[in-house]
């Protein structure tokens, strides 16, 4: 038991005892900082692979409108209202 004692409370296990728990809990860079900017840059990484998806839909889209004029039609119509001259275009509005 004294030999335990002896050790425990010898200063250099003391000291890094202390540095340890300084180091771990009140530096800084904390090891719950860097838990949470781990976790948010996870996030950003999602967010990234979710937009570059978006971003080669988008572009499958435009390489279609460009090149095919019943698409351009198509997307005229149903975003920008428009229509040919002899006919009438309703908007029924669902509240959104």
């Amino acid at each position: 038991m004294k030999k335990f004692f002896r050790i425990i409370t010898n200063k250099y296990i003391l000291t890094g005892i202390a540095f340890l728990t300084w180091c771990m809990f009140f530096d800084q860079n904390d090891w719950l900082s860097m838990r949470d900017k781990q976790q948010e840059l996870d996030g950003l990484k999602s967010d990234n692979a979710y937009l570059q998806k978006q971003i080669s839909g988008m572009e499958n889209e435009r390489t279609t409108l460009i090149n095919d004029n019943q698409k351009i039609e198509q997307f005229a119509r149903e975003n920008y209202h428009m229509k040919r001259d002899n006919e009438d275009v309703y908007v029924v509005d669902n509240g959104k």
